[in-house]
């Protein structure tokens, strides 16, 4: 009887343990649905203005950031047919990609994952100069891809002045539909990945990026090939994670490794070119100034690397070693994902300590001198105004977690990171 009494109360446990997490999951679905419904991604008129003037357009961007979601958003307005070339059936379709067009001509034909399959781009440039001469000029293909440098060194090769190109950011503050600061907040911790971001808690945001983490290690890097241990790879993540924001010393890093500089370099190489990791720049350009020359890096999806960290809620990032890298990993990232393509971008550090987080050279005659500062009460120090003058800036910003924007003397303005994005965005209005 007794065993009886255990086995019912386990029974009822269990059902207690499903109920409570079937409500939880349905209101993920409805908290999640909802959210992707009202979250509108701005490149989704650029990507069809783009489509309109060019015969092909690749769009490219990490894997889970939604470009399937906004090419399928697209295909339902237009006539187009969706491949995944990860399939094998879809693969094989496209085998005779010709004749493939020429039974689907009428369709915008979209391509995932075409970096797969690189041997179709000379194929296609033969299709593309055919229909141009049959006055078909724009609208022919849409490639979706998630590496960056290999897919567009094997496009613009075969499709040189025939083709454009886009790449689709994580969420970013001003396409997040919850303006206030625990929005903000979320979109810190979580990360700009539709997945991660709306997730129904912290806990399974972070299961996610971490599986989202090793399904790179263990599935996306060996299939482009390079033949790297995913414990080493993932070490070498986790250390960039780490130094999130300061300049890069392959020396050390393969030291710490056990590996050569070289070594470094090409894994370094590789997250770039995935779109994972982002090498900014340092500014050269000052004859006779000591400068710092080493690129600095950043885990570019803020919510990656606070998993690579084990981060898993806002009070333990608050409180971490890497807090003040993170947030200036952030607001540079968002400042990326609105910043036009002709818009050149570095970071500047003299041996005597000038230092700006990051120069925004609008045109030869412009420069934008950009502080970024967690703190709510922003101010800059002696550093900044000298290295804004060697420069030459013609504006100066303080980026910090406030909400209004304010002059702070000596011609800078501390302003918002979203007002600092619509200020970006208003140069191409």
């Amino acid at each position: 009887m007794f065993c009886m009494y255990i086995m019912l109360y386990i029974y009822l446990i269990d059902i207690k343990y499903h109920i409570k997490y079937f409500y939880l999951y349905h209101a993920y679905l409805n908290k999640y649905f909802k959210f992707t419904c009202m979250i509108v991604r701005r490149l989704q008129n650029q990507l069809v203005n783009a489509l309109h003037r060019s015969a092909t357009v690749v769009l490219t961007g990490p894997r889970q950031v939604g470009k399937t979601t906004l090419a399928m958003q697209l295909a339902a307005q237009i006539p187009a047919l969706y491949l995944d070339l990860e399939d094998e059936q879809d693969r094989i379709k496209v085998k005779e990609i010709k004749s493939f067009h020429q039974n689907n001509k009428d369709k915008l034909i979209i391509l995932d994952e075409v970096q797969r399959v690189p041997e179709l781009f000379a194929s296609i440039r033969g299709i593309v100069d055919y229909e141009r001469r049959s006055g078909h000029r724009n609208g022919l293909f849409l490639f979706l891809g998630s590496a960056s440098l290999d897919l567009l060194r094997q496009s613009s090769e075969s499709l040189a002045g025939r083709i454009s190109y886009l790449e689709l950011h994580p969420i970013d503050a001003i396409e997040f539909p919850v303006p206030t600061t625990d929005g903000l907040h979320q979109l810190w911790l979580r990360g700009g990945f539709p997945e991660s971001l709306l997730a129904a808690t912290d806990n399974i945001s972070l299961a996610w990026r971490k599986d989202f983490i090793r399904s790179y290690l263990e599935r996306d890097i060996p299939q482009l090939g390079p033949r790297i241990p995913a414990e080493t790879l993932q070490r070498f993540w986790v250390m960039l994670a780490h130094l999130q924001g300061t300049t890069i010393n392959h020396s050390q890093l393969a030291r710490n490794l056990d590996l050569s500089s070289p070594t470094v370099q090409s894994y370094l190489d590789l997250l770039v070119d995935l779109l994972l990791v982002r090498r900014l720049q340092p500014w050269v350009s000052n004859e006779g100034k000591r400068l710092i020359k080493s690129p600095k890096v950043y885990v570019r999806d803020s919510g990656i690397a606070h998993a690579l960290v084990n981060i898993s809620d806002y009070n333990t990032l608050i409180s971490h070693p890497i807090v003040g890298g993170s947030w200036e990993g952030f607001v540079i990232e968002n400042i990326f994902s609105v910043l036009p393509y002709h818009i050149r971008s570095y970071y500047y550090r003299s041996q005597a300590g000038a230092e700006l987080d990051l120069v925004l050279e609008i045109s030869t005659k412009e420069r934008w001198a950009i502080e970024i500062k967690r703190s709510g009460v922003p101010s800059v120090g002696k550093g900044f105004h000298i290295a804004a003058k060697d420069i030459k800036a013609t504006r100066r910003y303080v980026v910090y977690a406030g909400q209004d924007s304010y002059s702070i003397g000596n011609g800078v303005i501390a302003i918002s990171m979203a007002a600092m994005m619509q200020e970006i965005l208003n140069l191409g209005a």
